[in-house]
């Protein structure tokens, strides 16, 4: 039995963003701004990230990573946790989008 050689990364043509998960995110994250009264740049300047990245983070265009998220849990004073929960709900209310398979 031939052993076979085990390859980093992704298989070829596999991607990690997935549009859902990525705007149910970024509402979720622009819901618990705008309650708190933050304004998106001074949201950015206290997790320590660009304007820019910020708002493609809200528009669902960037799925943030681990680090990233606790940044910006970490600057609206709320659990990583309760982004995820608020991610969850928003998820549930939408509808699933079609992939263009």
């Amino acid at each position: 039995m031939q052993k076979r050689s085990i390859q980093r990364g992704r298989p070829v043509g596999t991607t990690t963003y997935d549009a859902d998960a990525a705007i149910a995110f970024g509402a979720a994250v622009r819901e618990e701004r705008t309650n708190q009264g933050i304004a998106q740049e001074t949201l950015a300047h206290l997790a320590g990230i660009e304007r820019s990245h910020m708002g493609k983070i809200e528009r669902g265009e960037h799925v943030p990573t681990l680090p990233l998220i606790l940044k910006i849990a970490r600057a609206l004073k709320c659990s990583s946790a309760h982004l995820m929960a608020l991610t969850e709900t928003k998820l549930a209310e939408r509808p699933p989008s079609k992939s263009a398979d």
